[in-house]
């Protein structure tokens, strides 16, 4: 059974999933506030919090990068920059 992170980041939130195969065994959506998102001049720049998002629900599970086998993300805006999703969440 392999065990996969999902990222999802809309437009006010980041929608984080871990599924086991296809089955989706955890989820939360994080709301990012206006204000919050408004300070960023380029989606780009909004990285460091998104990914906080991330490290804080996995914190909260209790895993770590290595408890995963894939990694998949909706993050067109920032994969020319950050390919190496493993490598982003250990920073």
């Amino acid at each position: 059974m392999k065990r996969i992170l999902a990222i999802n980041p809309g437009s006010t939130s980041t929608k984080i999933a871990v599924f086991h195969d296809i089955h989706e065994q955890l989820a939360q959506s994080v709301g990012h506030a206006s204000e919050e998102l408004q300070q960023f001049t380029r989606l780009i720049d909004q990285l460091p919090l998104r990914m906080g998002a991330v490290r804080s629900f996995l914190d909260v599970q209790e895993l770590a990068v290595r408890d995963f086998d894939a990694f998949v993300a909706r993050l067109w805006f920032m994969i020319s920059v950050h390919a190496n999703m493993g490598l982003m969440l250990q920073t």
